[in-house]
């Protein structure tokens, strides 16, 4: 027992200390974007900034708050983001509870989880998808980001399973009170699926916040650019200051600098993501251990 004992304290030692490393892994590069977008230009030049700003400046964020551009691109992200998750989540759902009763009469369940597998490890290419979006004339509207992958599969295989650990003796008293499924669906599924349901609808918004490469597809127009694929042009701009031409505006963005902007508006489109994922936390791993445990 002392043997074993010890044992388990090595361990529990070494696993603090991994888990320490991975956290600051991540925490580190977010720290020092922040601590960029909060200093001087001078400061980032000299290359002495790390993870705590140096000469403290507000210029980049005060910047930002009177920027047509960026706040555009914020508010087109967020309201994404609401329609995406709504009807991911809601699609997500409709699938997964017919899809979870294996002996129900819906004689093509298993035909159906089958095309759903073979979607999520296919697809049909880049050109004919946008074929299909320009078809149905998607190009430039917000449907063009939210319909297509509005179906996740593993989302849906995660609802599915945590659908089918619910006791059947729940929905049969249901039934038996006359319920239809419909009743039974929103009144006994729905009220005890909140964790997975809160961690699908984590998954689905951060899938459309961070998504960049869809808009740049079907959006012909720059100000229907989301928050992710605006910070992606900025940032591979080469410099924010060569296509200024107002002098007060130059002498601006040479006082801020190209680097301490880049990192705010990186920052600030972050953000959102971060104060949302606290509230959805707590249902976080128990939705993901209990949707994954049965097949």
């Amino acid at each position: 027992m002392n043997q074993k004992s010890k044992t388990y304290r090595i361990f529990e030692v070494f696993n603090y200390i991994f888990l320490t490393l991975v956290a600051l892994i991540c925490i580190l590069p977010f720290l020092h974007v922040l601590a960029v977008s909060l200093s001087s230009n001078a400061a980032v030049n000299s290359g002495t900034v790390t993870f705590f700003p140096k000469d403290f400046s507000l210029e980049a964020y005060k910047y930002l708050a009177g920027k047509t551009e960026f706040l555009r691109s914020l508010l087109v992200s967020v309201k994404r983001v609401i329609i995406g998750t709504a009807i991911g989540v809601t699609t997500t759902i409709l699938c997964a509870y017919p899809l979870s009763k294996e002996n129900s009469d819906f004689k093509l369940r298993k035909y159906y989880v089958w095309i759903f597998i073979f979607a999520m490890l296919f697809n049909g290419g880049l050109i004919p998808t946008y074929l299909v979006v320009k078809q149905v004339g998607f190009i430039d509207t917000i449907w063009a980001l939210v319909i297509p992958g509005a179906v996740a599969t593993g989302n849906i295989i995660l609802m599915l399973n945590f659908f089918r650990g619910i006791p059947k003796a729940l929905e049969e008293a249901a039934l038996i009170d006359g319920a239809n499924h419909w009743t039974i669906l929103f009144k006994v599924y729905l009220p005890l699926s909140t964790a997975s349901i809160a961690t699908i609808t984590l998954f689905t918004m951060v899938g459309h916040w961070n998504d960049w490469f869809a808009p740049l597809l079907y959006m012909n127009n720059t100000a229907n650019y989301p928050l992710a694929t605006y910070l992606q042009n900025m940032i591979q701009a080469s410099s924010l200051i060569k296509d200024a031409t107002d002098p007060e505006l130059i002498k601006q963005l040479l006082a801020i600098g190209n680097k301490t902007l880049q990192s705010s508006q990186i920052f600030l489109g972050a953000l959102p993501i971060l104060c949302v994922y606290p509230f959805l936390q707590k249902y976080f791993a128990k939705g993901i251990t209990i949707g994954s445990v049965k097949g």
